[in-house]
């Protein structure tokens, strides 16, 4: 393959395999924007529809699966949450749609067979052609055990719907595992590309600044997100919500200190300890749910955190229905249908059992007995009456002990971010949606320019294809710092290598450049390359550790006929690292707690390669003086590691850094290029860095006698580099 070939094969392209049926050949009881988005979705094949609540997922995934079984004569199987199956039948019935109720493999029947993620065990997925994850938010899990039996189950199915509200856009694996599930790109493969360890919050990737619109763009290549019709060009019409009231009921709460130690007791309400203090509270919450519950004359849906919550309301409400999580499935099943059916008045639950997918829209008044941390649960629980088709204003009572409005804070704070980020995240999709038909990444293209000084040359352009005008023989010393594998992106081409998806793909890309390296050099000659092991993420890369990025920097050097010379290891400061990147394994707290996940700081290396010449030739020697080399100079360059490197001693790279760069340009220090180009080097000799940034090695070149020549594929950069030079 050659260079072209290999960056066109880079290109992130998302190729829809899908049924292409006319709009008007769909049900004509789905809305015109539920007829576009079905028809969309089956064109892709494989899709993602993120719909608010009311919105009409069912129809629109009912539809598709309809379709995809009459065109491929194929059995579809559709997975819902708890109790969900048993509606979506009862919707199916309404829009002419038969579906099988199924509860294993032998009820299965040629059609659209239904049943919940719990008995997804008991089927053969072999003999499905089509899949529909209904409320596929449970893909959130990163590692979880329900998501990874899904994406084995179903990977490499023709046909994939995943359907949900709108997904947390401030969780963005949840839309990545969408993308697995779909087998359009693994998580950790997505991650690479678009995302970097935010060093303000441990274990947290965030979006890469100047990837987020090419992002957005792939995620439409593949995913419909919209909030409400008009979303979509359409006129909203019925669909506007009611009015939503929240009532926050507080109870007093005794706060002295019944110990004579000191006035008030010390409260704790952290996510690990503030059960404590809701069993404290939990008689008179319940007290005051009691009798909400008995004031009203219609049904209310009360949601409890805990079992022992669950206990006291039961007690005070001996009328009402309880579903916890040891209850039978079937009896959760029934429990959610009578509801529905108006055959109680009361149903107690929790939000992970009942939050989830069902249609309680028919209930408008809600009661929580106090409340967890989880904001995601809080909005799930209410979005079960406060949807689109509600017919009433909904009243939403949060009941709560004094102690415990950290917690209410806690959600309303989580609540306004999410509003925030999902109003831009449906905002950049809907803008980004008829643009990504193929999702293409990147671009491609570049100017190429050219400045010359006395004894520099500094061309802006891509090194790969700009090095083979160097002639043969010519560079005395290259040294440069190549991106670090896919740890650092600098621009958005497809030519920089550290748009990468993996660290394969780096090597196969740093390849085409190591034989011109050493085709360029002099031989007899060295070249030093700067580099660090990286860290492993288990988010990211499956497990953590660290990946011997250096190993690989060597081994891809000796393939094309360098030879291993020397290195010089140099020292980092472990407190600064720990500081920059909140690695767990350099705190000490966890020190302390579990020294097993204890590790050392990342060094920095000089790796130095020779060329060494034919038998027949006679290569120019670098000779020194006891003037110029001192003994005592000498036993300090020769030591393993340089301990004396100051990290602040690089050309000032933050005025090349653009508004969308990341923040680090990974520049080689210039007291490490002075050390190098001192010993290796003499005066007059050319210096070559193909990864020149803001100029380090041809600076420190020029400035020791030397001559430089330097290549760099980002524009800012180059200009600022020339700008040094002169």
């Amino acid at each position: 393959m050659d260079y072209q070939e290999f960056l066109e094969s880079k290109r992130i392209v998302h190729q829809s395999k899908g049924l292409n049926i006319p709009r008007d050949e769909l049900s004509p009881l789905l809305f015109p924007w539920q007829g576009d988005v079905t028809e969309w979705g089956l064109s892709k094949g494989k899709a993602a529809i993120f719909a608010d609540c009311g919105l009409g997922k069912t129809p629109m995934q009912l539809e598709w699966a309809k379709e995809v079984h009459q065109h491929t004569r194929q059995d579809v199987l559709v997975l819902a949450p708890l109790a969900v199956a048993q509606q979506t039948a009862r919707e199916a019935e309404k829009f002419d749609i038969p579906v099988n109720l199924c509860r294993d493999h032998q009820d299965v029947k040629h059609g659209i067979n239904i049943t919940n993620y719990e008995r997804l065990d008991k089927f053969n997925p072999r003999y499905f052609g089509g899949v529909v994850l209904d409320e596929s938010s449970i893909l959130k899990s990163y590692m979880g055990k329900a998501k990874r039996a899904i994406l084995n189950t179903f990977r490499g199915m023709p046909y994939k719907l995943a359907c949900t509200a709108t997904p947390s856009p401030n969780d963005n694996t949840e839309l990545l595992n969408h993308a697995e599930f779909l087998d359009v790109m693994t998580s950790g493969e997505a991650l690479t590309l678009w995302f970097i360890n935010d060093t303000q919050k441990a274990q947290n990737m965030r979006l890469k600044h100047h990837a987020v619109n090419d992002f957005w763009q792939w995620v439409s290549s593949w995913a419909i997100s919209f909030s409400k019709p008009s979303d979509l060009g359409y006129p909203d019409d019925d669909f506007i919500l009611p009015p939503l009231n929240l009532h926050e009921v507080i109870i007093p709460v005794d706060q002295r200190d019944l110990t004579g130690e000191k006035l008030f007791r010390d409260i704790e309400m952290n996510a690990t300890a503030f059960h404590h203090e809701k069993r404290l509270t939990t008689n008179a919450r319940a007290q005051a749910t009691a009798e909400m519950a008995r004031a009203y004359n219609d049904q209310v849906l009360i949601w409890c955190d805990t079992n022992y919550e669950a206990d006291e309301l039961r007690r005070l409400i001996p009328e009402a229905v309880e579903v916890r999580g040891s209850d039978s499935i079937d009896h959760k099943e029934q429990a959610a249908l009578d509801f529905v059916d108006g055959k109680f008045r009361v149903l107690i639950s929790k939000p992970s059992i009942f939050g989830y997918g069902l249609n309680f829209q028919h209930c408008h008044r809600s009661i929580f007995c106090g409340m967890n941390y989880s904001f995601e649960m809080f909005y799930q629980a209410v979005r079960r009456l406060w949807r689109f088709g509600q017919a009433y204003p909904v009243d939403v009572h949060l009941v709560l002990g004094e102690t415990e409005k950290h917690i209410l804070e806690t959600v309303k704070t989580k609540q306004a971010l999410y509003k925030e980020m999902k109003l831009n995240m449906v905002t950049a999709m809907i803008a980004n949606h008829h643009k990504s038909r193929q999702g293409v990444k990147y671009r491609m293209d570049y100017t190429r320019k050219e400045e010359k000084g006395k004894s520099w040359t500094a061309v802006c352009g891509d090194c790969v294809e700009e090095i083979r005008k160097v002639p043969d023989n010519s560079v005395h010393f290259p040294i440069f710092s190549p991106p670090f594998s896919n740890l650092y992106i600098y621009s958005d081409s497809y030519r920089d290598m550290g748009n990468v998806k993996n660290h394969k793909e780096f090597f196969r890309n740093f390849e085409y450049l190591v034989p011109e390296l050493y085709r360029i050099t002099v031989p007899g000659r060295l070249c030093a390359v700067h580099c660090k092991n990286l860290q492993r993420f288990k988010s990211r890369d499956g497990a953590a550790g660290i990946y011997d990025f250096r190993g690989d920097v060597i081994r891809s050097m000796e393939k094309f006929g360098w030879q291993y010379h020397s290195e010089v290891c140099i020292w980092t400061d472990p407190v600064r690292e720990m500081q920059r990147t909140k690695t767990h394994g350099l705190l000490y707290k966890q020190l302390r707690k579990d020294a097993s996940y204890s590790r050392q700081g990342m060094a920095e290396y000089l790796v130095v390669f020779r060329k060494w010449p034919d038998d027949y030739q006679d290569p120019e020697p670098v000779t020194h003086t006891k003037d110029d080399f001192p003994l005592e100079l000498w036993q300090r360059y020769a030591s393993p590691v340089w301990f004396d490197i100051q990290r602040t001693d690089v050309l000032n790279a933050a005025i090349a850094r653009e508004d969308e760069d990341e923040k680090h340009l990974a520049p080689l220090q210039l007291g490490v290029i002075e050390r190098a180009i001192e010993l290796w080097t003499n005066p007059g000799d050319i210096v070559f860095s193909p990864y020149m940034g803001v100029g380090s090695e041809v600076y420190q070149a020029v400035k020791m006698g030397r001559r430089g020549y330097g290549i760099e594929l980002k524009d800012q950069y180059w200009t600022w580099a020339v700008r040094y030079l002169r």
